[in-house]
């Protein structure tokens, strides 16, 4: 299939939030909460009130490159309620979110569109949420 999926850290309280979701999602998205539980399932899970700033998590924005266009996009990773395209808040359970979550920078991972296709992005920065970002 793909190459190898690169390394991923993620919180213990996404963790948690992130396999509620998954499995709330198991009959209306089969697909996204099957692939979303297996990225959860090979996480290094960080212990309680950890965080590392070097790994995308829900409120990080996240510079990233398509490698079939090379075009680079930033986006925020969000929890579904809180997404907005037209803001580029991107829901962690969309296909993108789920590919992005976890991810260091330098790293790259294949993942499925919503039409099928299969492309590569290579995640290029991740950055903590800025405070003001709340209040807006």
């Amino acid at each position: 299939m793909s190459s190898k999926r690169p390394a991923i850290t993620v919180t213990a309280a996404d963790h948690a939030m992130l396999s509620r979701i998954a499995a709330g999602a198991a009959n209306t998205m089969p697909e996204l909460a099957a692939e979303l539980s297996h990225e959860l399932d090979r996480a290094r899970i960080l212990p309680e009130g950890r965080t590392s700033i070097d790994h995308a998590r829900v409120g990080s924005e996240i510079v990233y490159r398509d490698e079939s266009t090379k075009r680079e996009t930033t986006i925020t990773l969000v929890w579904p309620q809180d997404a907005n395209i037209e803001k580029n808040r991107i829901s962690v359970m969309t296909p993108i979110g789920v590919a992005l979550i976890g991810m260091a920078a330098e790293r790259s991972i294949d993942w499925t569109t919503r039409s099928g296709d299969v492309k590569r992005l290579t995640v290029l920065e991740v950055r903590e949420p800025a405070e003001e970002e709340a209040a807006s």
